[in-house]
């Protein structure tokens, strides 16, 4: 399979307890529960790299649908098969499309929300905390969209039921880990959510994966984006 770790493409392995890494990237020293077989670690700031250019991006789109757009992302440099960058891409790709569809945000501000709280999220949260990133991403959407605070009231429990919403998409899918599908479920619980909620309608497509042949955990027919269940 085409990417597992950084430097070398050896598999990752996840260990149930924190240990001191140093990235091979920037060398800095942390805890981390995550490396690859042959012992190498980058860091979630390495690893989410170029993240930033996904601003230039999404004020430049026109589209309404934001799994295009997060495709688009999904085909920049920066993005790898799995990572924290996706803890950000699913936000960032939802404020867009929701704005090019009639939602009433400042568009650069809350893009610039998105990713400092998106990076907040560190890899692998999906296994080690039960709660996905790709579907945090989507509380962080609606908690901009809504200016919600932790003292607000009505919005404040919107963002959490909406978290929920997706991670409980999410989880009917079951694991391994794929950011990808995880990604793409977030999204389109999110398009249902708004439309309910805020009255607000997205382009809602279904979309085809392309990235199997580089997810060593790819659980084939079982997901719902398999091309083979499209042809």
């Amino acid at each position: 399979m085409a990417e597992e770790c950084l430097i070398c493409k050896a598999p990752l392995e996840y260990l149930q307890e924190d240990v001191m890494m140093e990235c091979m990237l920037c060398h800095k020293k942390e805890l981390s529960k995550t490396r690859c077989v042959k012992g190498h670690y980058v860091c979630d700031e390495c690893h989410s790299k170029g993240v930033a250019d996904i601003m230039a991006l999404c004020l430049a789109e026109t589209s309404k649908d934001p799994i295009a757009i997060i495709e688009k992302m999904m085909d920049m440099p920066f993005c790898h098969m799995h990572g924290p960058e996706h803890h950000t891409m699913v936000g960032a790709a939802l404020l867009t499309a929701y704005k090019n569809a009639g939602g009433e945000i400042d568009l650069h501000n809350a893009l610039m929300q998105m990713l400092l709280r998106g990076k907040q999220v560190p890899g692998g949260v999906c296994g080690f905390w039960g709660a996905c990133g790709a579907g945090i991403s989507t509380g962080i959407f609606l908690s901009i969209v809504n200016k919600s605070s932790p003292l607000n009231k009505e919005v404040w429990g919107m963002g959490n039921r909406m978290t929920s919403a997706a991670l409980a998409k999410i989880g009917e899918i079951d694991g391994p880990r794929c950011c990808k599908r995880d990604s793409f479920t977030a999204i389109l619980a999110a398009i249902d959510f708004v439309k309910e909620h805020l009255g607000v309608e997205m382009e809602r497509n279904i979309p085809v994966c392309t990235y199997s042949s580089k997810n060593a955990q790819c659980i084939g027919k079982n997901c719902p984006y398999n091309k083979v269940k499209h042809k």
